[in-house]
């Protein structure tokens, strides 16, 4: 017996393919299950055309057996076998496809699809297995032949013994190295966890002999192990059912099965596509946050199938950052898959896929706000988070899409309220869609920012998230209607007594002045407020960053001290503001303790630090006395 090589290019592929192309070695069990059904694909295809051969389901299997002691492990399968010219042909050639040739010879239509169709998949075997046996039998044959080899030093060919038509596959696995555990590969539940993870859905049985505990049979109080064949695979996916079939609870049980999450999901959304790429999808949007979804332990993605057969577990690409939160699956016989089934980056499918499962997300997103409030509510209370944070990624690319989603507490109404709906009841004078910034909205409603607006009796809304501000700058304007801070510079808000504000300004600009060079490096303005009506002072900004951005810019770890323009306002109709006036006239140490004090008290008020709190309470005593 003769052993033959392989040619050069496939034994360098070989050798690259043993140590680098696969990821995780036990891809190579999903691999071999993968050809068994092909195998068994193409006796069905053959039936369909061939009047003699009848396919009865019931025959066709794939089976697993392992061996400890020995360190083999089988895969047997009832297909339709090689010839000797095509297991020359098949597995002397590396990346030449069995089951590509036969789907071009056929002429296989849409919807007849085999999974295995590169040719390399069978020698990831390699990656586990000193010493690979393959005894096969084809279909209208009556000979049988045996392929083995030890990898890429070559093979041998030769005839042996089979009575059925069909494969075996006969791995010799290795030795545990210090690195590798080669062992846990002829273990029953290693076998059967690896089968279910990427194997669940091919649609012929996958049998193996598995260990039971059942009551003895004279004694069922006591349990003894029984050795049984099982079928270890689901078959047939829930996402090829009819939706008519499939109840909620077939959803949720499907959801706990998969351990999407320990929660309810809150909604599914089921999806066949039969167009320019052909796939079906089951899609949750979760009810709870996950415990580590903020955390960079964190991956989205939902699984990707190619006919049944896994081929990611997370595919991110299937999902923009801001959907990170949708769990589910994703089946398609089009996806162009490289030699190790996994995704190349830049497919054209893949990037179809991806858009239209966004946009499918999306408009279920709107349909839940627009007919189930409470369920909606619900959802953006766990991720409304995340669909702000999209808004503000990527200099805004995605706010077009996400706007629409957006809710966020309303003064007026006291819930959450969407941007359609702020807008839609603005009276006609109002020019700003307002906010106000704060950790809670208890500590929002009591801002003095807010008196000016909430007396025009315009609607604010209340941002209590981090991101809310950043989001809403990168958004700029809704329906035309620009963004405005109650702490903004300029409110855009028509007064009667603009002119008595102007004259209070003007009239006391020494003062203000002095109180100015006091406040130096602390705040780049002092004037009239037009704004407050009962409180005394507060702070306003000019500029891009507002007082809430410099608090959470600057309590990051890269912290760059980024500070706001801030001014400090005085109330002209609070006693306080004559009080400042008699000082500046008659007592300029006094003016300057007032000073200091206002300044602090805006700055509590806003929930910054105070820079010497020891000279504060020095300030209040002195007050005091």
């Amino acid at each position: 017996m003769v052993k033959k090589e392989f040619q050069a290019e496939s034994k360098r592929l070989l050798e690259m393919m043993i140590h680098s192309i696969y990821s995780q070695k036990e891809i190579f069990l999903r691999e071999l299950i993968s050809n068994a059904s092909d195998a068994i694909d193409k006796i069905y295809y053959r039936a369909l055309t061939d009047d003699s051969l009848t396919f009865n389901q019931e025959n066709y299997y794939i089976k697993i057996e392992a061996d400890k002691e020995n360190r083999f492990l089988k895969v047997t399968d009832t297909g339709i076998g090689m010839t000797k010219d095509e297991l020359e042909s098949n597995l002397g050639v590396i990346a030449k496809s069995g089951s590509l040739a036969f789907k071009k010879e056929n002429e296989m239509k849409d919807g007849q699809e085999i999974i295995g169709q590169f040719g390399v998949g069978f020698y990831s075997s390699f990656m586990v297995a000193d010493r690979v046996t393959v005894i096969t039998k084809a279909l209208d044959s009556n000979e049988a032949y045996k392929w083995e080899s030890q990898g890429a030093d070559g093979y041998t060919i030769e005839p042996c013994e089979k009575d059925e038509v069909g494969t075996e596959i006969l791995l010799k696995i290795k030795e545990n190295t210090e690195d590798d555990s080669y062992d846990e590969y002829l273990e029953e539940y290693r076998l059967k966890a690896i089968i279910k993870k990427y194997s669940d859905f091919i649609r012929y049985p996958i049998k193996m002999e598995v260990t039971e505990h059942k009551p003895k049979a004279d004694d069922d109080q006591e349990l003894e192990e029984v050795k049984e064949v099982q079928t270890i695979n689901s078959m047939v996916p829930i996402w090829r059912k009819n939706k008519s079939e499939l109840t909620d609870e077939d959803y949720a049980s499907f959801y706990n099965d998969k351990h999407f999450g320990f929660d309810k999901p809150l909604k599914h959304i089921h999806i066949s596509v039969d167009g320019a790429v052909r796939y079906q999808s089951i899609l949750y949007i979760p009810e709870q946050v996950p415990f580590d979804y903020y955390s960079k332990d964190f991956a989205k993605g939902l699984e990707l199938y190619s006919n049944g057969v896994l081929i990611m577990e997370k595919c991110a690409d299937l999902l923009p950052d801001y959907f990170s939160f949708v769990k589910g699956i994703v089946d398609s016989e089009d996806l162009s898959l490289n030699i190790s089934r996994e995704i190349l980056q830049q497919d054209r499918q893949l990037k179809l896929i991806a858009k239209n499962i966004k946009s499918k997300i999306k408009k279920e997103l709107q349909s839940l706000l627009k007919d189930d409030r409470d369920k909606y509510e619900t959802f953006y209370n766990a991720f409304g988070r995340q669909l702000k944070f999209g808004v503000y990624n990527d200099f805004g690319a995605n706010k077009d899409d996400l706007q629409d989603l957006l809710m966020f507490y309303s003064s007026k109404e006291k819930k959450l309220v969407t941007l359609d709906e702020y807008v839609s009841r603005m009276p006609e004078e109002q020019k700003y869609i307002y906010y106000a910034t704060g950790d809670s909205y208890e500590r929002i409603e009591k801002l003095p920012q807010t008196e000016g607006v909430a007396e025009k009796g315009y609607e604010i809304l209340y941002f209590i998230d981090e991101v809310d501000e950043f989001a809403i700058k990168m958004l700029t304007k809704y329906k035309d209607k620009e963004f405005k801070s109650v702490s903004s510079g300029d409110l855009g808000i028509e007064e009667d007594d603009k002119e008595t504000s102007n004259s209070e300004q003007e009239d006391n600009k020494a003062l203000f002045e002095y109180m100015k060079n006091k406040l130096a490096g602390k705040v780049t303005d002092v004037k009239v407020s037009k704004r407050l009506k009962t409180h005394p002072v507060c702070l306003s900004t000019e500029g891009d960053v507002s007082i809430e951005m410099e608090k959470i810019l600057n309590a990051m770890p890269d912290n760059q001290n980024i500070k706001a323009n801030k001014i400090l306002e005085i109330n002209p109709h609070h006693e306080v503001f004559q009080s400042l006036k008699t000082a500046f006239a008659e007592d300029k140490e006094k003016l300057d303790l007032y000073t200091s004090l206002l300044y602090n008290q805006a700055l509590l008020i806003e929930g910054l630090p105070i820079n010497d709190p020891v000279e504060f309470t020095n300030d209040i005593c002195k007050v005091m006395i």
